[in-house]
């Protein structure tokens, strides 16, 4: 199949589907993009590239029952994309993530 076979399946999905779609891209490329971690910022945890939302605090929020569209709408900087790569983080570092979490709660 072409991308130009595919592209208008792929317009025609909902908005969860086109999410789905997103990570099981991001995840088949093998690597995650768009997530950062610089010592100094947030306290050395993951990040979303160029800003200080850390996944941990992306993964709690969809543990709690958020939605990936409820993200969206309370960080409106964020993109589809960014979700998909957090998850796919998420999914290779799991341990770190809960770790952060932890800490969190403890504090």
């Amino acid at each position: 199949m072409t991308l130009q076979e595919l592209e208008p399946k792929l317009l025609s999905l909902s908005a969860a589907d086109k999410l789905l779609a997103i990570q099981v891209l991001s995840q088949s490329l093998g690597h995650t993009q768009g997530i950062e971690q610089t010592p100094n910022v947030c306290g050395g945890d993951a990040r979303i590239v160029n800003t200080r939302i850390p996944i941990w605090v992306l993964v709690d929020a969809k543990n709690c029952g958020y939605s990936d569209a409820d993200l969206l709408a309370s960080y409106p900087r964020l993109s589809a994309v960014d979700l998909a790569n957090a998850w796919t983080y998420a999914d290779a570092f799991s341990d770190d993530i809960e770790s952060a979490i932890a800490r969190n709660e403890a504090a």
